[in-house]
């Protein structure tokens, strides 16, 4: 007998079964039909999958294959997203931290010290002490205001990624602030 010609026979014959299950679910009222209808259709997978196996045996290690692979690629793809972005988010916020302070707080002393310091001594030693508060407050606002966003924007721009532009502004000008501040009032009370 041909192979291809017993396997055409079986295939004609679970559809005259299946038929006859549909029927009998249709017209016997009751669990026989059911309990056949189900049998047939078990059978028939049954004969589905064995005959998948004899003519293209890779077909079920193909299909768990790319199943398992589809699987590993969004569990891992997501895994590895959340760790990527909490890493990224822990060591930009600590790196930017870190850098603003120092190099904010560097350039703010030097220079606030430097400016601060050459004005208020040739202020001094030209004028009398209302005009030594009144050109002390403008050049030491003016110089400090520039030289500050002049060494800050040089430090940041280097250092810090566009997404946090933001905080390292914000830092940079309380810092620059409070050294002023600072310095000016200890300028002001070691000149009086």
């Amino acid at each position: 007998m041909n192979p291809s010609r017993v396997d055409s026979l079986i295939d004609l014959t679970y559809g005259l079964l299946i038929a006859l299950a549909v029927g009998l679910i249709l017209l016997a009222e009751g669990p026989i039909g059911l309990a056949f209808g189900i049998g047939v259709l078990v059978s028939y997978i049954v004969h589905v999958v064995w005959k998948m196996a004899r003519f293209d045996p890779d077909w079920m290690t193909t299909t768990v294959k790319e199943t398992v692979q589809e699987t590993v690629d969004e569990t891992v793809g997501e895994t590895v997203e959340q760790q990527v972005d909490e890493t990224v988010k822990e060591t930009v916020g600590e790196t930017v931290e870190a850098t603003v302070d120092e190099a904010v707080g560097e350039s703010v002393e030097a220079t606030v010290d430097e400016a601060v310091g050459e004005t208020v001594e040739k202020s001094v030693e030209a004028a009398v002490d209302e005009t030594v508060e009144k050109k002390v407050g403008e050049t030491v606002e003016r110089s400090v205001e520039e030289t500050v966003e002049e060494k800050a924007e040089q430090k940041v721009e280097e250092t810090v990624e566009e997404k946090v532009d933001e905080t390292v502004e914000e830092k940079v000008d309380e810092a620059v602030e409070e050294k002023v501040d600072e310095k000016t009032e200890d300028e002001e009370a070691s000149s009086t």
